[in-house]
């Protein structure tokens, strides 16, 4: 299989959730993704743990707002940026990202103090990436 190389920012969608164009910043020092979101709600959908939440795919335009509904797949302790250990619910979703998409976990947080709305980390890039740290939107036209 042959990797694919990224820079330091890519852009992604993340279709399961109806997002597209998403700027996101590669972390190989983070092992989890993860993705901000605003108003964290967990429900029950069919008798099933689902969570519900707002995501602003559009950093400059805090007025769009797309309202996602996606099954739990699990809770953990993550350790944020700032040493701090934190619950995020984790779901799983599919990442578009150049010409491949395959599934990914992502923990939902609070990243408005952030620069970029998603981190990918180490496990949603398993061996299918390769990472340019000194490029940026590698990707981009493809």
């Amino acid at each position: 299989m042959s990797k694919i190389t990224v820079g330091a920012l890519e852009v992604c969608d993340l279709p399961d959730l109806g997002i597209k164009d998403l700027q996101i910043r590669v972390d190989t020092g983070a092992q989890t993704s993860s993705l901000h979101v605003d108003n964290i709600r967990k429900v029950k959908k069919g008798g099933k743990p689902y969570v519900r939440f707002d995501l602003h795919p559009d950093i400059y335009n805090l007025d769009e707002i797309v309202e996602c509904l996606t099954k739990i797949k699990d809770i953990r302790r993550v350790k944020s940026s700032n040493g701090e250990s934190q619950q995020r619910y984790v779901i799983e979703t599919t990442l578009k990202l150049g010409g491949d998409q395959w599934p990914i976990e992502i923990t939902l947080t609070d990243r408005k103090d952030m620069s970029y709305l998603m981190l990918f980390g180490r496990e949603g890039m398993g061996d299918r990436v390769l990472v340019d740290p000194s490029e940026t939107f590698l990707l981009a036209n493809e």
